[in-house]
């Protein structure tokens, strides 16, 4: 009996034999069900760690110990990407909703897809924008679950550049960021502020590698703008209301619509209608407004590949 290979990346017929199939239906698998994979001078490459989770993610008659915790049982998890106004939801609902404890992890917005498919959380924030540059999360949930979800808006806010108070160094577009007297912080990978940064860089005349700082890397809006505001940096991609709560410049660069993702074999449990409920509610919108760069005119209500425009 052969034994595959224990390298970090398997061949095609590494993953054949894992999978006791022909390498043909490798290649199928690649196309039309998402086992990982790159292209290296011409040849298949499978990461070995993402092909274990893929095969686990992909185990039928089996729920995963967090699949256990409905959030009809007083638990609610959240993960994907960060957001002030939505830390400050969070608060609010342990005030309103004293039945249902919830935890967040801030992952970015690819990682709440992750956790999706995981089943490590009920509900996913997603801010992701796609190619035809007017559309977010619809092909990335595609894309990365095995079955669509259900879509909530949360908000829709404005997304940009954080510069210095007075703008000192007279930054105008994303073209000045090359600049030798300007250093930036950026937003990981994987996080929508930063493939919105990545996009915004391709439409330019400049590279990622002639921006000092673009490998610096914070996890939260938050922390983008403190590093703008002590001074440690004269730029960073984040959204207008960190602009607005630490008193600093802004250059804006488009609006964008933050989901709230949710499957739908969950969509009605206890929980989640609690959390989307308080999206209507008074005090919630109220709460809303004290932000700047923020529109929750489409906040609570689903969305639809199809008919999104309508609803606009």
């Amino acid at each position: 009996m052969k034994t595959v290979s224990k390298s970090k990346f398997l061949t095609t017929r590494d993953v054949a034999e894992l999978l006791n199939v022909n390498e043909k239906m490798v290649y199928s698998l690649v196309n039309d069900k998402g086992l990982p994979a790159t292209k290296v001078t011409g040849k298949w490459l499978f990461p070995r760690r993402l092909v274990e989770e893929w095969l686990e993610s992909h185990i039928l008659n089996y729920r995963p110990n967090s699949g256990d915790l409905s959030s009809n049982d007083g638990l609610l998890l959240l993960a994907g990407s960060d957001d002030p106004l939505f830390q400050k939801t969070l608060s609010l609902f342990h005030r309103k909703r004293n039945d249902t404890v919830a935890f967040f992890a801030n992952q970015g917005s690819m990682g709440g897809l992750t956790s999706m498919r995981r089943g490590l959380c009920h509900i996913g924030l997603c801010h992701l924008l796609e190619n035809e540059e007017n559309e977010y999360n619809f092909n990335f949930a595609e894309q990365e679950l095995e079955k669509p979800p259900v879509f909530v808006n949360f908000s829709q806010r404005e997304q940009g550049i954080l510069i210095q108070k007075g703008n000192p160094k007279e930054i105008q577009s994303i073209n000045d960021l090359a600049r030798q007297d300007i250093k930036i912080v950026n937003r990981p990978l994987g996080t929508g502020t930063r493939l919105l940064l990545d996009y915004e860089i391709s439409k330019s005349k400049i590279a990622s590698e002639n921006i000092d700082g673009y490998d610096v890397e914070v996890s939260r809006h938050i922390d983008a703008g403190l590093e703008v505001l002590s001074g440690r940096a004269d730029a960073a991609p984040a959204i207008r209301a960190v602009a607005g709560m630490l008193d600093i410049g802004f250059i804006p660069l488009r609006w964008e619509r933050f989901d709230l993702l949710i499957s739908r074999e969950r969509f009605f449990e206890k929980g989640i209608q609690s959390f989307i409920s308080l999206l209507h509610e008074k005090e919630f919108r109220q709460m809303a407004q004290s932000f700047e760069g923020y529109d929750v005119s489409l906040c609570g209500k689903m969305l639809f590949p199809d008919n999104l425009n309508d609803e606009e």
